[in-house]
C-alpha cells in the first residue's frame, strides 16, 4: 500500500499520481472513508486534525480543490 520516498520514508500508494490514495473507499465529495483508518500512518493523523470538526487548513483545502470541492469553512 505504499510507496518508498528516501530509505527511511514511505507516502501511500495513490496520493502523488491520482491522486487519490489507495486505501480511500467511496466517491470522493459523495461519501468516501479510509479502509485503513484505525491503523493510519502518522502522515495521515496528522493530515487536516480538525477536518472531522469542519476546521479546514492549508493542505487539506488543497486536496479538496484537486477533487472540485470547496474548502472546509471554519
Amino acid at each position: 500500500m505504499t510507496v518508498p520516498v528516501t530509505g527511511a520514508l514511505v507516502r501511500m500508494r495513490g496520493t502523488d499520481e491520482e491522486p487519490r490514495c489507495v486505501a480511500l473507499a467511496g466517491e470522493i465529495g459523495v461519501g468516501a472513508h479510509c479502509t485503513i483508518y484505525s491503523s493510519r500512518p502518522s502522515p495521515c493523523r496528522d493530515f487536516a486534525p480538525y477536518a472531522a470538526l469542519g476546521i479546514g487548513e492549508d493542505a487539506c483545502d488543497r486536496a479538496r480543490a484537486r477533487h472540485g470541492l470547496p474548502p472546509l469553512q471554519s
